[in-house]
């Protein structure tokens, strides 16, 4: 239980950590793209209405380069060429005053998958494009932005980075301080398990001398519904000590030491034979279905005893005349333990409570039918101790199955 809750620790947060994390680097460089992209897309608009007055007008004077966005060098460091067409689409002009890396097939080449496709913006490999089309045609700006690319990467890689490596040392610290923070629970766990031995261990006594004290006085008085009532009560007090005590060294980080394989089929049937016997002498109809050679590896006692708490619940609180269905299969690597019953009972919330200490679904029909409140919890446990995870669910008004699933050997 301590290790499943520090592993909770753990992971919360992680997550919440994960979480801050991904939303900091993803908001980082969101930022910085929607920045540089909208830089660009300034700058591939003024060069492109540049280009278009210098195609249309080419008696009309320019203004300097220097006037551009990117300062006085955005001569020399602004690398781009313009494509013009006619309105269309058939190139007409290919301007590469501004650009020494590509020749004219190739500008054709992105100028013609650029139209191809409709888009007016985006990126084409290393290039960032514009599109305006008016009445005298059709210009393609394409904006050579490879060292904005490179930036845009390293800083994701390098965020990435950081945000792994503060992941696993942040990781590691909580590891180490997550000993601390589940100390005081560790304790208080530590102080109910002791407590409840050694409550049972002191309750023992009294009880087994009030049961002696009860059969001896039944036998001077045969027959008082008094001291039947006494050794009725008794026992159940004696069951109940018993099943506090097993409930917590279940509790226990190794509750089964020495785990063993097993038939799980023979055991089923082993447990499930008398229940057959009680439900017919109740006027119950019992049927089962128990799939030959299912092996485990676990505690077989422990798992003879879930099957019997399941079977048990279903005889106690099935209605009178009702049915009673058990079936063990395996499916995809796992175990299934299937118990269902018919019931009158109503409709529950949440079927999960079904498995809390003491909880009652009918307290006058549980006061009928006996046992102590928490068989169910104690099937709980036998299953997560075994790796497996059990659960409860009403189909209708008339029926709750409860499932047991454990992972196969």
């Amino acid at each position: 239980m301590l290790k499943k809750m520090q592993r909770r620790f753990i992971l919360a947060a992680m997550a919440a950590f994960g979480t801050v994390m991904a939303v900091l680097l993803a908001g980082i460089n969101l930022v910085n793209f929607c920045r540089i992209t909208s830089a660009q897309d300034e700058m591939a608009a003024n060069l492109l209405s540049r280009e278009q007055r210098a195609f249309h007008r080419p008696e009309a004077p320019l203004p300097p380069m220097p006037d551009m966005p990117g300062g006085p060098e955005a001569e020399f460091t602004t690398r781009f060429f313009a494509a013009h067409c006619d309105p269309a689409g058939r190139i007409l002009f290919i301007a590469r005053d501004h650009i020494s890396s590509i020749d004219e097939d190739v500008a054709r080449e992105y100028t013609e998958r650029i139209l191809s496709e409709g888009k007016t913006k985006g990126y084409y490999k290393e290039y960032r494009y514009l599109v305006s089309r008016d009445d005298r045609g059709i210009a393609v700006l394409f904006l050579n932005v490879a060292d904005s690319l490179q930036f845009m990467r390293s800083l994701f890689i390098v965020s990435l980075g950081t945000g792994a490596g503060s992941l696993a040392l942040v990781f590691l610290l909580v590891l180490f301080f997550s000993r601390y923070a589940i100390r005081p629970f560790a304790e208080n766990i530590k102080r109910q398990k002791r407590f409840i031995t050694d409550a049972g261990h002191e309750l023992k006594t009294p009880i087994a001398s009030i049961t002696a004290s009860a059969d001896i006085a039944a036998m001077e008085h045969e027959g008082d519904e008094w001291i039947a009532n006494i050794r009725k009560q008794t026992l159940r007090l004696g069951r109940l000590v018993n099943d506090l005590v097993a409930l917590s060294r279940l509790d226990e980080e190794t509750p089964f030491p020495e785990k063993n394989d097993f038939s799980l089929s023979e055991t089923a049937w082993e447990a499930a034979e008398p229940f057959g016997a009680l439900a017919g002498a109740r006027g119950k109809r019992f049927s089962q279905h128990i799939e030959e050679g299912l092996m485990l590896h676990g505690d077989r006692d422990s798992l003879r005893r879930l099957i019997s708490i399941l079977l048990d619940n279903a005889v106690r609180h099935s209605d009178e005349g009702g049915e009673i269905r058990m079936d063990i299969y395996r499916r995809r690597g796992r175990v299934y333990i299937e118990v269902e019953n018919s019931c009158n009972l109503p409709q529950i919330p949440d079927l999960n409570r079904l498995f809390d200490r003491f909880y009652r679904v009918d307290e006058s029909r549980s006061a009928r039918t006996g046992g102590t409140g928490i068989g169910l919890s104690m099937a709980q446990a036998i299953t997560q101790a075994h790796g497996g995870r059990i659960e409860a669910r009403q189909p209708d008004g008339k029926h709750i199955l409860l499932r047991a699933v454990l992972p196969l050997l």
